[in-house]
């Protein structure tokens, strides 16, 4: 199954016990996610490094690992989808995920409650 992974989603993967890692991991599942979820998880590192208490090496580690899990795409791929994007996202802050379930025609993966709001684009949170 192809998702669109939101940025929190992508946190949980440096939780070694979230089931958002064990799915993530999956085989059966192809994940993608927008290009500046990487540079979101940059910001948060130190964030990230308490919550999951992580080292340096282990962050890095898993960063890679979440690399080689995850395809990010730039905006470039999307872009013709963000106007519709923009018509549809219940929060501005996830028109990039919106615009890729576009193109890439997938649900997206969220815990966010209000992205079901709208009925265009099917989301899954982690119990689904």
């Amino acid at each position: 199954m192809k998702l669109v992974i939101d940025t929190n989603e992508i946190f949980s993967f440096f939780n070694e016990d979230s089931k958002a890692r064990e799915l993530s991991l999956s085989t059966k599942v192809i994940l993608h996610s927008p290009l500046f979820a990487l540079s979101e998880i940059e910001e948060h590192k130190s964030k990230i490094l308490k919550n999951f208490n992580l080292t340096e090496l282990q962050y890095l580690s898993i960063k890679k690992v979440l690399k080689g899990v995850v395809r990010f795409e730039s905006e470039e791929e999307y872009s013709t989808f963000l106007p519709s994007a923009r018509r549809i996202s219940p929060d501005l802050d996830d028109v990039d995920f919106f615009a890729l379930s576009l193109k890439l025609n997938c649900p997206i993966w969220s815990e966010d409650k209000l992205l079901k709001t709208q009925d265009v684009v099917k989301v899954f949170n982690t119990s689904d």
